[in-house]
């Protein structure tokens, strides 16, 4: 994989539960939080959708609630669903709704797509003004650059994988996954629903400091082994990270990881 990926090795840690797996990834989001805090007076924090906001919902804990400095807080989505923002399968209302109201992060601070865009259903429309929005942020010195490649560096993001092994909206077989001169692409035949998505792209993703991938139950066992066993197929076999990239895994999602990987 280093051949492939760079020098840093996929790391992993596998916990006996959800529950464990919650609490840790509490505690390495507040960690961070502290860390780019102190140093830049900022934590860029990239959220995605699935079961990772109730696992985030961990930090509503009184420990986290007051130790955490939520105005310096900024929120992004690696991929985001092109349907009205108050709709079901939007991952803005499913992070709003479950963890983003109950803490004291600036709205300001909080970064949807474009609502209009996505009232229409305008997924191309809502890759481009996302990627604006992301290139006036960096402008702001509020998200850090990769040394010279002038892509934008998050602090933080929170990734789940799924049973066919993809990641943000990046799919198998889809072109999605080569493309490499935008920071923001889109898709309108997701082969999960909603077809339509705006999703970050491959070298974005892997340009952030760090890179926390949870993943949870037997259905995604298999995806899970073949990532392990550098199957490139996959999208999440890609992932790296500029500091780290690692794997929090309950049992059941490691259970058929080979021995040695």
């Amino acid at each position: 994989m280093a051949s492939v990926l760079g020098e840093k090795e996929r790391k992993k840690i596998v916990f006996p539960s959800k529950n464990e797996l919650s609490e840790a990834m509490a505690k390495y989001t507040a960690n961070l939080s502290a860390k780019f805090c102190k140093e830049r007076g900022y934590f860029t924090l990239v959220l995605s959708g699935g079961d990772l906001i109730s696992w985030l919902s961990e930090l509503l804990k009184p420990v986290y609630q007051e130790s955490i400095e939520w105005s310096k807080w900024h929120i992004f989505w690696v991929d985001e669903r092109v349907v009205p923002l108050d709709h079901k399968d939007s991952n803005y209302k499913l992070a709003f709704d479950g963890f983003l109201s109950k803490v004291p992060i600036p709205i300001a601070n909080i970064y949807a797509i474009d609502q209009d865009c996505a009232a229409l259903g305008d997924a191309k429309g809502a890759a481009l003004l996302y990627e604006k929005c992301i290139k006036r942020l960096v402008n702001r010195n509020i998200i850090r650059t990769y040394k010279s490649s002038g892509f934008p560096q998050f602090d933080l993001q929170l990734l789940g994988m799924g049973p066919d092994g993809h990641m943000a909206s990046l799919f198998p077989g889809h072109y999605q996954i080569k493309e490499k001169a935008n920071l923001v692409t889109y898709i309108t035949d997701s082969p999960k629903p909603p077809p339509k998505r705006i999703t970050f792209t491959l070298p974005v993703i892997n340009c952030t400091s760090y890179n926390l991938m949870a993943v949870c139950d037997e259905a995604q066992a298999d995806a899970v082994a073949k990532v392990f066993e550098d199957n490139f197929d996959l999208p999440s076999t890609w992932l790296t990270a500029d500091v780290e990239a690692i794997w929090f895994l309950d049992q059941a999602a490691a259970s058929k990881i080979p021995k040695g990987h």
